[in-house]
């Protein structure tokens, strides 16, 4: 098994746990949206789009478990270095650039490393995308607008 079919299949049982149908639909559909936008980006931007892919599938996850997105972004870093290193799918240098993309990916409006950045450029992508009547968010336009350009998206 991959490592990240592997940790689908954790995110996914942690996922089960939510007694909330539509929160589980919703936060199932985000965390798999956002790995696809990752996968695709860091392929775009020569990284590698499987860690790519399983930050993405880890970002919220905390905000998910708790209930709470009280800094979510620093608590989920913590959290996925325990779930990277209690399943063993990655080696620690690995496990450092995801959980700094997870640490960062809330700080829309700062730049941090390439990693770090492709995680908060899919999750600006799933946020903008996914219903296109929702206006876009004032701390993601300008991440948006880059993304469109990059990707060649024309605005209609």
């Amino acid at each position: 098994m991959s490592r990240l079919k592997e940790l689908r299949k954790y995110v996914d049982a942690e996922l089960n746990k939510m007694e909330d149908t539509d929160k589980r639909t919703s936060a199932i559909a985000h965390l798999y949206g956002v790995s696809l936008a990752a996968t695709m980006i860091a392929k775009k931007r020569g990284l590698d789009p499987e860690i790519a892919a399983m930050a993405a599938m880890l970002h919220d996850l905390h905000a998910y478990k708790t209930g709470s997105y009280d800094d979510h972004a620093h608590k989920g870093a913590e959290l996925a270095g325990e779930i990277l290193r209690e399943l063993k799918l990655t080696d620690e240098a690995e496990t450092e650039m995801i959980c700094s993309a997870i640490y960062h990916h809330d700080d829309k409006l700062v730049t941090d490393g390439p990693l770090d950045e492709a995680l908060k450029d899919a999750d600006v992508m799933d946020h903008c995308l996914k219903d296109a009547s929702k206006a876009v968010k004032e701390k993601e336009q300008a991440r948006f607008d880059k993304l469109c350009a990059e990707f060649g998206m024309i605005d209609t």
